[in-house]
């Protein structure tokens, strides 16, 4: 897509045989270059009208006119005027070529086409931000109204006039010979206090382009490209003859505006044809040539702050992987104040392997295990040095590309990061106060309305998850979160409304089914903030289908299951999670079309997948143009999900570990899909996520168009 036109402010005038109706206007848009009414007595009142509006100076003044002898005068007297200005900017003329008094319906519709064509060609050349302003004063009273017309069909930041008692004094009519020889200088300083209170300038109107100039018709939009008109070199004249009758854009504008009725119908008729997500459902109500933007316009990292600012969910965030580096020593900070000086002189003494060498053993990890798990590795974030925390939770698995089948210790690799953080320090009550605080913080900060943490209370509290669970909520709320059931409207998004997805651990067979019934028995207790439960761990230990039996308390409790399968694994996994498990999403997915019978099950059924760009790189590996390392690897798959029609949402994984943010893993999957993701792409993206919440269906549906009016007042206010 090209790079839209930096923002301009064109002047557009009609031009008679009265050209000093261009600097009253001039003069009043621009009192740094020409102050014309620096002595007016209501200087302040025209001040404040210019601000109120917020009109510009302008960066180039165009004119429209004919080619009668009248005109021609004042042409040349509008050249000498300029030449005295000095050429402050760009002065470009469109003259209709053989018009002279506009006194028949040939020459009225010459004119009004070059007008409309002129008009339409500023209207693009001003770019996104820019302001087109039209001058109603010069000129006969038709070449006025086309030029209304105009603004009202292409848009104008103001509809422009002067006005003035009668008589007009006569220095300024430039009717008598000594007049018209000193009108040009008398224009190009501040008029006298008389003459200068003899015009008023004012804003007549304001217009916005027509939604229906945008909307296809036969295929085509209305573009200055279409309808041409040439660009004159400065402060030279354009003679444009009149075009052939079958190529008018009034015509066009008329065949558009008689349509009107199907048009727009048709325009969002087709859209629901071609897309295979429904979008938020008032972004229909935007303009169409905004819409067409938004479908266009490809993400890159120049949108991540507005990435960041909208709305979005996370679906799948491990709160073991959520905190950075210095949320962790917080955490540990609070850690390591409740513990006595004895007790913290006997942890450093048995880290004292650690804290010494530059070089730890892969196995480091093993030793903080036990009892004091917490406090060990609160002492190693809080003394270790800053270098050796970064090289051995982070470096010594670079570079961080498909780890789990190109480093020697695989899966383990990846998680390496964490090592210091999750059931690391969420065993010790004084974690959970500054974690939630942290998670929290980072909801604020990701524009996150609604999250779904998911960790193992079974492995922070063995002795009583519930109870665990209980006191992470309450930190959670304390910390300014909405964890419960309640009307999830607009004050919702103020605040995230954070909800629990237990994780069952399928490396730990063994104790399975009592942790699942631990896990239905607190739903009792949790309901509104536990929505769910996760399988999750490395998928290479056991498949899906040899868990099932352990599964039957969580079906009987018709509670909402995501299962962790195809990371890496085959689709043979994600089938068994879908028909052994009966999954209603599944974790990353990524083999899923090794199996298209299983992918259209899928789509039919409305199972979502849970993709995390970033970690699906780490562990897995996909070509990211910004990893050198990840060159040769496939393409991520996430077109091919959307082609197919399969619901979709992006997540975060473990942010922490991957240090990224919602709205990096959105610039990640546009960077790492072969064709990228438009902005309109995303917006259906993020409101897949919403759409597949584990909360019941009124919550759910409360919290959609809570949101759908959020995203719309954004993106509707947006250029």
């Amino acid at each position: 897509m090209n790079p839209s036109p930096s923002p301009k402010t064109i002047l557009l005038c009609t031009l008679g045989a009265s050209w000093a109706v261009i600097p009253e206007v001039l003069g009043w848009l621009a009192p740094s270059v020409l102050d014309l009414y620096a002595h007016h007595p209501q200087r302040p009142a025209l001040d404040a009208l210019r601000q109120r509006h917020g009109l510009r100076c302008p960066d180039e003044l165009w004119i429209v006119t004919t080619q009668g002898r009248q005109t021609q005068e004042s042409l040349q007297q509008l050249h000498q005027w300029w030449f005295m200005l000095r050429f402050p900017m760009p002065l470009r003329i469109w003259a209709a070529a053989g018009t002279d008094q506009l006194a028949s319906q040939a020459e009225c519709d010459h004119i009004r086409e070059l007008t409309l064509r002129v008009a339409l060609l500023a209207s693009e050349q001003i770019g996104p931000q820019g302001q087109l302003l039209l001058s109603l004063a010069g000129g006969r009273k038709t070449m006025s109204a086309d030029l209304q017309t105009a603004g009202h069909l292409f848009g104008a930041a103001a509809c422009l006039h002067v006005v003035g008692p009668e008589p007009l004094p006569e220095e300024l009519k430039g009717f008598k010979p000594e007049h018209k020889l000193a009108l040009p200088l008398l224009l190009t300083q501040p008029l006298p206090a008389h003459l200068a209170g003899a015009v008023m300038p004012l804003v007549a109107s304001t217009g916005q382009r027509q939604e229906l100039l945008d909307i296809p018709l036969e295929g085509h939009i209305v573009t200055a490209a279409r309808f041409a008109v040439p660009l004159p070199a400065p402060h030279q004249t354009c003679a444009w003859p009149e075009p052939a009758a079958a190529g008018r854009l009034y015509d066009e504008i008329e065949r558009r505006q008689r349509a009107s009725s199907q048009l727009l119908g048709n325009f969002l008729a087709q859209l629901a044809q071609e897309e295979r997500h429904e979008n938020w459902r008032m972004l229909y109500r935007l303009p169409a040539a905004r819409i067409r933007a938004l479908r266009d316009t490809r993400v890159s990292a120049s949108h991540r702050a507005w990435l960041t600012a909208l709305p979005k969910a996370d679906l799948h965030r491990h709160v073991g992987g959520c905190l950075s580096l210095p949320q962790q020593q917080a955490v540990a900070q609070a850690i390591w104040d409740e513990i006595d000086d004895e007790n913290r002189t006997h942890r450093l003494n048995q880290l004292r392997e650690q804290l010494t060498n530059s070089e730890w053993n892969w196995n480091w990890p093993e030793g903080l295990k036990g009892p004091h798990r917490a406090e060990l590795s609160a002492a190693l974030l809080l003394h270790a040095h800053p270098t050796q925390l970064q090289r051995h939770l982070w470096d010594v698995t670079e570079p961080r590309v498909a780890l789990k089948t190109q480093h020697p210790h695989g899966f383990a690799a990846y998680e390496r990061p964490g090592e210091l953080s999750g059931s690391a320090l969420l065993t010790h009550p004084a974690a959970l106060g500054p974690y939630a605080r942290a998670l929290v913080q980072q909801a604020h900060a990701e524009g996150l309305a609604y999250v779904e943490l998911r960790g193992s209370p079974h492995k922070y509290r063995p002795d009583d998850p519930a109870a665990w669970l209980t006191e992470f909520r309450a930190a959670l709320q304390e910390a300014g979160a909405v964890t419960q059931d309640e009307d999830v409207g607009a004050p919702l998004l103020a605040a995230p409304r954070i909800g629990f997805i237990w994780i069952l651990d399928r490396r730990q067979r063994a104790t399975l089914p009592a942790v699942v019934r631990q896990a239905v028995a607190a739903v009792a207790t949790q309901a509104g903030f536990l929505l769910g439960l996760d399988l999750a761990g490395d998928e290479g230990t056991h498949n899906p289908a040899d868990l099932a039996p352990s599964f039957l308390p969580v079906f009987e409790a018709c509670l909402p299951v995501t299962i962790h399968a195809g990371e890496g694994e085959s689709a043979e996994h994600i089938w068994q999670a879908s028909y052994h498990l009966h999954a209603d999403r599944i974790g990353h997915g990524l083999t899923l079309a090794q199996h298209r019978e299983l992918m259209h099950r899928f789509r039919d059924r409305g199972i979502c997948l849970e993709l995390c760009p970033t970690s699906n790189r780490e562990v897995v590996g996909f070509a990211d143009p910004d990893v050198p390392a990840s060159r040769g690897l496939p393409p991520y798959p996430l077109r091919e999900f959307l082609d197919a029609g399969l619901p979709v949402s992006l997540c975060t994984d473990n942010p922490g570990i991957s240090r990224t943010t919602l709205a990096d893993e959105f610039l990640t999957a546009a960077r790492m899909t072969p064709d990228g993701l438009t902005l309109w792409d995303v917006l259906a993206l993020m409101r897949q996520s919403f759409v597949h919440a584990f909360l019941p269906a009124a919550q759910r549906e409360r919290l959609l168009k809570a949101v759908d009016e959020a995203v719309f007042a954004r993106v509707a206010t947006e250029s």
